[in-house]
C-alpha cells in the first residue's frame, strides 16, 4: 500500500510537471492572478534545452529579483505589459559583501556577477520592460548582463550608472532595437557582436559612453545604427563615444544623432602599460553622424574612421549578425 501511495505521489508529481514544461505561455503576476509571483519561478518552470518557444507575459510591478536564465533554458521571451511600468530591479555592486559564503573563498561581488539580471540561454528574446541596478554611483554595478548567443531585447529600458550592459563574450550576438540605455562610466561594454537600432543613449555625467573588448579576429563588435545620444541635463558636455577596453575594440556609429554633449575628439585610446598601443589596432569609426556634435567631425582623433558610402554594407544587420535574422 506504502509502494502504491508513493507511486501515485510520483506519478501526480510528474504530470504537474509535464504540464507546466509543456505550455507555451505563461504569466507572472505579483497579485497572484497569474501562474507564478515571480519571474524566476517562471523561467525555472520552462522545460530544459526546449526548442519551442516559451512566451512569459510579465503584468506590472516591481520585480525585485536577481534573475537569471540558466544555460538549459533556450528560447524564452520574457515580455512586459508595459516598459516603464514593469520593471526587473535589484542593487549588488562590484565590492559588495556576498550575502551566501562562496565555495571559491570570495567575499565580494565583482564587475561580471552584480548584475540585476543575467542571460545565459541562447535564443531568449525581452521585450517592454525595464532592467535597472539601483546600486546607485558605488562603482561597476551592471543592470544587464548578456553571455548568450541570439539575444533579442525590443523596446526596453536599461537603466543604472557604470557599467549598466554588459555583454561580456566574444563570438556571440545581441539584438537591441528602440530601447533606452542610460549610464556614467563605459556603461555599454563586452566582447560580443552588437547592433543597436534606433536606441536612445543617455550620459548621465561626463565621461565614456562604450567600452568594447571585441577579441581579436572578430569581424565586429558595437555597431549603433540610426541611435541618438543624449545627456541627461546640460551640466554633462564632455562625453567620449568610446575608449577600448581591449586593444582590437570595435565601435562604429552609423547615422546617428550626436548631441552637443560629444567632444569633438569623439574618441579616447585609454593606454595602459599592459597595453600602451591601444590606438593603433582598435577600429572606431562613423558615418552619416548628424546632430549638434556633428560639425566638430573634422577635429576627431586622428586614428578613428570617416567611412565613405561604399563601406556601409559592410555593417548591414545581415552582415553584422551573420545572417541571424532577429525579426523572423
Amino acid at each position: 500500500m506504502k509502494y502504491i501511495l508513493t507511486l501515485f505521489l510520483i506519478t501526480k508529481i510528474s504530470l504537474l510537471a509535464q504540464t507546466l514544461d509543456n505550455k507555451l505561455a505563461l504569466t507572472v503576476a505579483q497579485d497572484g492572478s497569474g501562474d507564478f509571483k515571480t519571474i524566476q519561478e517562471a523561467i525555472n518552470n520552462v522545460k530544459d534545452n526546449s526548442e519551442k518557444r516559451v512566451i512569459i507575459t510579465i503584468r506590472p510591478g516591481k520585480y525585485v529579483e536577481k534573475l537569471e536564465i540558466p544555460v538549459s533554458k533556450t528560447f524564452i521571451t520574457l515580455k512586459g505589459t508595459d516598459r516603464n511600468k514593469t520593471i526587473i530591479s535589484f542593487d549588488d555592486y562590484s565590492g559588495k559583501p556576498l550575502r551566501e559564503p562562496d565555495p571559491s573563498g570570495k567575499k565580494e561581488f565583482g564587475t561580471s556577477t552584480s548584475y540585476s539580471f543575467l542571460i545565459k540561454g541562447n535564443d531568449c528574446t525581452l521585450e517592454n520592460l525595464t532592467v535597472e541596478n539601483t546600486a546607485g554611483r558605488v562603482g561597476q554595478a551592471v543592470a544587464l548582463h548578456i553571455k548568450s548567443d541570439r539575444v533579442i531585447v525590443k523596446n526596453c529600458n536599461l537603466l543604472g550608472n557604470q557599467d549598466t550592459l554588459y555583454l561580456s563574450e566574444g563570438n556571440t550576438r545581441t539584438y537591441f532595437e528602440n530601447c533606452f540605455i542610460n549610464g556614467t562610466t563605459d556603461f555599454i561594454f563586452g566582447a560580443a557582436t552588437a547592433y543597436f537600432y534606433k536606441c536612445t543613449i543617455e550620459s548621465l555625467i561626463n565621461s565614456y559612453i562604450t567600452a568594447a573588448s571585441t577579441p581579436k579576429g572578430q569581424a565586429y563588435g558595437f555597431v549603433f545604427v540610426d541611435c541618438k545620444l543624449t545627456a541627461k541635463d546640460k551640466s554633462v558636455d564632455k562625453v567620449f563615444l568610446g575608449r577600448p577596453w581591449r586593444p582590437y575594440a570595435q565601435t562604429v556609429f552609423i547615422n546617428t544623432d550626436l548631441g552637443s554633449h560629444i567632444i569633438p575628439e569623439g574618441w579616447n585610446a585609454w593606454i595602459d602599460s599592459r597595453f600602451p598601443d591601444k590606438d593603433k589596432t582598435a577600429y572606431y569609426a562613423e558615418y552619416g553622424s548628424k546632430g549638434a556634435s556633428a560639425k566638430s567631425i573634422s577635429q576627431r582623433v586622428s586614428w578613428s574612421h570617416q567611412l565613405k558610402k561604399e563601406d556601409i554594407q559592410k555593417y548591414s544587420r545581415d552582415s553584422v549578425l551573420n545572417s541571424w535574422n532577429p525579426n523572423k
